[in-house]
Formats: C-alpha cells, sequence, structure tokens
C-alpha cells in the first residue's frame, strides 16, 4: 500500500487509509473509493457523435469520468462541463444526454454490477 503523501496537517484520524482505489467525483470533487461511484466512459457509434453512458464495468475501454449516483453531482457536473473536461474532448464534440442520465441514476439497483446501464439501446 503507497504512504499517504499529504502533508500531516491535512490527514485526520476521520481519513484512514483508503482500502481500494480512489477517485475524485466531477460533479462535488469529493474523492471517495471508486466503488460508490459511477463510471462516465464515451462510447463511439459509427453512426451517431460520441456518447456519453454510464458504464458499471471498471474495464472498459477509454477514458472515463467519476460520479456519484446523486442528481445533485450530475447538475454541479452539468453546470461546470466538467464531463467533457474529464473525458478531454471538446465540449462541441460530445453529445451528453443529461436527462437521460438523471432518469438512469434515480433508477439504478442499490448495488452496481458489471453491465452497462442501457446496453439494450
Amino acid at each position: 500500500m503507497k504512504p499517504d503523501r499529504r502533508p500531516a496537517a491535512d490527514r485526520t484520524p476521520e481519513q484512514p487509509q483508503a482500502a481500494g482505489p480512489v477517485r475524485t467525483c466531477v460533479g462535488c470533487r469529493r474523492r471517495v473509493l471508486q466503488r460508490g461511484l459511477l463510471r462516465l466512459a464515451l462510447q463511439p457509434d459509427p453512426l451517431h457523435p460520441q456518447t456519453v453512458r454510464v458504464v458499471f464495468s471498471r474495464t472498459a475501454a477509454g477514458r472515463g469520468a467519476w460520479l456519484h449516483p446523486d442528481p445533485d453531482c450530475l447538475e454541479l457536473a452539468r453546470r461546470r462541463r466538467a464531463i467533457p473536461r474529464a473525458l478531454r474532448v471538446p465540449v462541441t464534440a460530445v453529445e451528453i444526454d443529461f436527462e437521460e442520465l438523471a432518469r438512469r441514476i434515480a433508477n439504478l439497483p442499490g448495488e452496481a454490477d458489471a453491465t452497462a446501464l442501457g446496453s439494450g439501446d
């Protein structure tokens, strides 16, 4: 396990060493364990512009952005234009259906499995 590289003044007893990968939510910018976040990834489609979809697989190809399964974090990410920035693509090059993402986040099961949400589209 890697040592905590933050200065001692920034570490508190309430922040123990993480038991797994830590990622940053693109909405609220809080760092949490990866298992508490959803992965947003570009899913290329030859018939449509690049679209952003929720992917539960941690090994899906391509660059990903991480987001809490919370409508407030999605709204913050939308206002800050954080998803295209995290994916390192121009805002105009990506089609993001925030209403669809919000609907899917609201209908999430308790635990994420290893399938893409909406893979039957």
